[in-house]
């Protein structure tokens, strides 16, 4: 009988190697790799009207809204994460035109899915939040309709800041933007 191989977990750079070469997205936390599942139309819109309602809005400013192909790189956990909308202020993330990730993220919105919503709550957050740069965290549930921010505070802590329904107010600080939840749902 012959014993279980010793697994060697990927580096940042061999994860980013191997990921170009692939047709399909995966994400990288702390070296091993996990394959994404694709989204529902719903949840493919949502990303499309967050994108698209905070890229109208920044339209002038030094702020680039992004949807779904851009990772987000945790260096402090030596992560890669695939989200649905990231806003990205800092030159360095915004210089090079040939670079599929982001430092230095201000705002980071996932739309929630079965599938991913407790990740996306828990574990993927408590990776966010070793970001520096992230003023907010935006959770969209297309099926309540809800939308949670949670905004860091002057203490560097977390709060949460719910809105329940289609038109219910909504507010991104960090962005200065405020709109209702369905600018974000529909």
């Amino acid at each position: 009988m012959s014993l279980p191989q010793p697994h060697t977990p990927l580096t940042a750079a061999d994860y980013l190697a191997w990921e170009a070469a692939q047709e399909t997205r995966s994400e990288f936390i702390g070296g091993e790799v996990y394959a994404m599942a694709g989204g529902t139309l719903e949840h493919n819109a949502a990303t499309l009207a967050t994108g698209s309602t905070l890229r109208q809005h920044l339209k002038g400013s030094p702020c680039r809204a992004f949807v779904s192909d851009v990772k987000v790189q945790v260096k402090a956990s030596n992560s890669f994460f695939y989200l649905d909308v990231v806003v990205a202020c800092q030159p360095s993330d915004l210089s090079d035109g040939t670079t599929h990730s982001v430092n230095e993220p201000m705002l980071i919105a996932e739309v929630l899915s079965p599938s991913t919503a407790a990740f996306d709550r828990g574990g993927k957050f408590a990776h966010y939040r070793l970001l520096d740069s992230l003023q907010e965290y935006v959770l969209i549930d297309t099926d309540t309709p809800r939308v949670e921010v949670f905004r860091r505070n002057a203490a560097n802590r977390w709060e949460l800041y719910p809105s329940t329904g289609s038109d219910a107010p909504v507010e991104l600080a960090s962005v200065g933007w405020q709109g209702v939840a369905s600018d974000l749902l529909v």
